[in-house]
Order: C-alpha cells, then sequence, then structure tokens
C-alpha cells in the first residue's frame, strides 16, 4: 500500500520561507520521479517543481528561483523549499511520485500553505 505524506505547510508574512516535507511509503523512492503541485481555491492544479530520479529538476515560470526541490532517496522523502514567498502562493501544496511505466502515480493529501 503506497501513501504520500505531506507536512510543513503553515502561515507566513509575505517574504518568509517555508520547507514543505512528503514522505513516501510502499515503494522504492529512486525508481520514480517526483514533483510538487498546488491548487488555490477556485483555480485548477498546477505544477510547481519536478525532481525526476537521474537528479534533474525543473520549475514553473512562477518560481522565478524562489523554490528548490530536492530528494533523499534513503529517506524516500521529497522536499520543496519555499523563499520570498507573495500571497499568491497562497494554496494547497501536493507532492507527486510517478513513472512512465507505472500504472497511476501517486499524490499525497495536501498541505495548506498561506501567505499573507
Amino acid at each position: 500500500h503506497v501513501q504520500l505524506v505531506e507536512s510543513g505547510g503553515g502561515s507566513v508574512q509575505a517574504g518568509g520561507s517555508l520547507k514543505l516535507s512528503c514522505v513516501a511509503s510502499g515503494l522504492i523512492a529512486e525508481n520514480y520521479d517526483t514533483s510538487w503541485h498546488r491548487q488555490a481555491p477556485g483555480k485548477e492544479r498546477e505544477f510547481v517543481a519536478v525532481a525526476f530520479n537521474d537528479a534533474t529538476t525543473s520549475y514553473a515560470d512562477f518560481v522565478n528561483g524562489r523554490f528548490t526541490i530536492t530528494r533523499e532517496n534513503s529517506k524516500a522523502t521529497v522536499y520543496l523549499q519555499m523563499n520570498s514567498l507573495k500571497p499568491e502562493d497562497t494554496a494547497m501544496y501536493y507532492c507527486k511520485f510517478f513513472c512512465i511505466t507505472c500504472p497511476q502515480p501517486y499524490w499525497g493529501q495536501g498541505t495548506q500553505v498561506t501567505v499573507s
């Protein structure tokens, strides 16, 4: 049974920082690519960042150097360090583990980030 558990969300003032964590169980992390997504109220879920299992990363344009995605395969964990947060970053943040040959991606339950 695969389970992803996010943590690290909270309320911060604009300009502040948060570090999100996503711990996976029931899978071998190095076999998966990992990503973070977010969904604000009334909006579609959108891509934030991806860390592939070959260690390459990519970010949405709106990140603009403010966020960093990292992964620690030995702990089956992916992180999202978020700096210089803006009110428009307010959303529920979700992690995803996925692979090309996998029947389905795995999603966490989300962690709320609120920036005021």
